[in-house]
């Protein structure tokens, strides 16, 4: 338990800003990040990646793997941590999801990771986009496992969940971000116990579907309110836990409390793993699609040998 000691901080600490040697990433400069940026333009397809200025975008675009965030690139929220924009989206494009099994072919993937903005605005909040991609790179590229990244779907989210699970993604993504506590500040538009709901309602459609969340680490949040968050996943069924670095995008947004050492995150991922996880991944780069296609393996592998041992 000593390992998570750097986590916690005195009151009256001041706040440090300066990225350690640990977070800090190379500018990309490969031709394959150049070749993954002209296919994305021109099939006129945002980025999550770019967008929300992800640190790891040089190295997983060298790779050409790249999470595409459809229904456009505006936010109908204004999460504090978030750098997506925020304001009244354009109309639906009808070309998308054609568009994003097209890339998946083109980049040749293996696994591709969809997200999405916010949609209030839409009556469905956007599920039936998502089925849509989904049922468009079933079609186009049947071999490719697909991982969706959703929103909370607020106010709608059993149907839109119901919907999602029927088109069959093999892992269904839902972030809770941060610990409850600091939701009214970090995350003020959602809910945390409907977040837990919908992914616990996605396990009770489809149980072989394989559910997966993350939080942010570095915002102030301590670490027994951590341990919770890990248990309140586990009673909800998620089989994989992300943890990373929280980054602040630009300094209207808020502000890092505690850059988190490299071995304060191996301790909780070993929590994790004892709590019954079938996967962790945390470090302070760890991102929710960062190294997703090796990481979906690794899981599927673990479920196999849990039920060969049941």
């Amino acid at each position: 338990m000593n390992e998570i000691a750097p986590l916690l901080r005195p009151a009256d600490a001041p706040l440090r800003q300066r990225k350690p040697d640990w977070i800090r990433v190379k500018a990309p400069t490969s031709i394959g990040f150049a070749e993954t940026k002209q296919l994305m333009r021109r099939l006129n397809l945002a980025t999550v990646c770019e967008e929300a200025a992800c640190p790891n975008i040089g190295e997983c675009w060298t790779k050409k793997h790249a999470t595409v965030m459809i229904l456009g690139d505006t936010c109908t929220r204004a999460c504090a941590f978030c750098n997506v924009k925020t304001g009244m989206p354009r109309a639906v494009d009808p070309l998308e999801p054609e568009h994003v099994a097209v890339a998946a072919a083109e980049l040749g993937l293996q696994h591709i990771v969809i997200t999405s903005v916010d949609r209030d605005d839409l009556p469905d909040g956007g599920a039936s986009q998502f089925v849509k991609v989904i049922k468009a790179l079933r079609r186009n590229t049947p071999g490719t496992t697909i991982e969706i990244l959703t929103p909370d779907f607020r106010n709608k989210a059993q149907s839109a969940v119901e919907s999602i699970v029927e088109a069959g993604p093999d892992v269904y993504n839902h972030n809770l971000e941060t610990v409850p506590r600091l939701y009214p500040t970090i995350r003020p538009g959602a809910r945390y116990y409907a977040s837990l709901r919908l992914l616990e309602s996605v396990k009770r459609h489809d149980p072989s579907i394989f559910t997966k969340s993350g939080v942010m680490l570095g915002l102030g949040e301590e670490r027994l309110e951590v341990h919770q968050v890990m248990d309140d996943m586990r009673s909800a069924d998620i089989d994989f836990l992300t943890m990373g670095q929280y980054l602040q995008p630009t300094p209207r947004h808020a502000k890092v409390i505690d850059f988190v050492a490299p071995k304060a995150f191996d301790a909780y991922a070993a929590i994790g793993r004892a709590k019954g996880f079938l996967l962790v991944a945390a470090s302070p780069l760890t991102r929710s699609s960062y190294h997703a296609g090796d990481d979906f393996a690794r899981m599927r592998a673990a479920r196999e040998a849990q039920l060969a041992k049941a």
